[in-house]
């Protein structure tokens, strides 16, 4: 069992040449939670949602891709929307504007998460916008130092500028997550924004010696590194695909490397973890790239189904 926690939120991506917005079920961590389910790993979803159209939309989506969402506290309120503007070369970083003010789904207290999970549970995962949004951030926050070295914690920090307000305090707790967890995902983008004037090689040290075991780096139309404790350097190109747009594409990624860990034992401990050995880390990164291929080939956030990685 996977446990996503974090954001729900409602993408409105522009249509018919931008002159529509087609409202879409989204969020880094559900569209994660979603990706895992369409590949029929076990998952749940923890985060609030409301009773509102755009909740009940929310939680449709998430059970009809076998997502369960027993820990997402239902209550009245308004969900996050966020409007996306599409770039106008394919391969760049989709650009959004958030409207969260008193949104359920930063609402969070630790009060609403179990006390403990059981032995099914392998791994949670965090990240994205839920870490910087009060008062549900602080409970995440607390749940992941809670969890930490329990059990896999996996951590793709998924930079969002327009809702960060102070760059230094952002990556002052970047770094401070990063010594709770075992896996993390970072982006180019994400690389350039926190660490302009530096190259990932010379982060590496840093974060493995704070106890991460495994670093994911996506390059975009580029491909993907993978990088381990023990030393591994892997590279796999992206596969060249007509783009429909990168919505999501660094979300499907992750969820799609989670299941090639998940289905070859890797996350029972963060001892698998560490284990993993240059033949899976290079299939496991060739599986993400192309889940994350597929993905933009479809309009919005659409990770693939387990049949189309065939």
């Amino acid at each position: 069992m996977i446990i996503c926690c974090g954001e729900a939120l409602i993408d409105f991506v522009p249509t018919d040449n931008g002159q529509a917005y087609k409202p879409c079920s989204g969020g880094s961590i559900l569209n994660i939670a979603v990706g895992l389910g369409r590949m029929s790993v076990p998952v749940k979803f923890l985060c609030p949602l409301s009773t509102d159209l755009f909740g009940n939309q929310l939680a449709g989506y998430l059970e009809e891709n076998c997502v369960d969402i027993s820990l997402c506290p239902r209550k009245e309120g308004q969900t996050t929307l966020a409007f996306v503007s599409l770039p106008k070369e394919g391969h760049e970083e989709p650009q959004f504007a958030f409207y969260s003010n008193g949104a359920v789904d930063r609402s969070l207290k630790i009060e609403q998460v179990p006390e403990q999970f059981g032995e099914e549970t392998l791994t949670l995962h965090f990240g994205s916008i839920s870490l910087l949004m009060e008062p549900g951030a602080s409970a995440y926050q607390e749940l992941m130092r809670r969890e930490s070295r329990q059990r896999v914690l996996s951590l793709d920090p998924n930079v969002r500028p327009a809702v960060i307000e102070d760059r230094n305090d952002f990556c002052r707790k970047f770094e401070q997550w990063a010594g709770l967890v075992d896996l993390l995902r970072l982006s180019d983008a994400d690389l350039a924004y926190m660490h302009p004037e530096k190259q990932i090689e010379e982060l590496l040290p840093g974060w493995f010696e704070k106890g991460i075991t495994l670093v994911l780096l996506t390059k975009g139309a580029e491909g993907a590194r993978g990088f381990t404790e023990s030393g591994l350097d892997q590279f796999v190109p992206a596969e060249k695909v007509k783009i429909q747009d990168t919505v999501g594409a660094g979300d499907t990624f992750l969820s799609a490397a989670l299941t090639y860990l998940f289905e070859h034992e890797y996350l029972k401990t963060r001892d698998d973890l560490s284990q993993i050995d240059s033949k899976h880390l290079s299939d496991c990164l060739s599986f993400a790239v192309k889940a994350a291929a597929i993905n933009c080939t479809r309009e919005g956030a659409s990770p693939p189904y387990r049949h189309e990685m065939k």
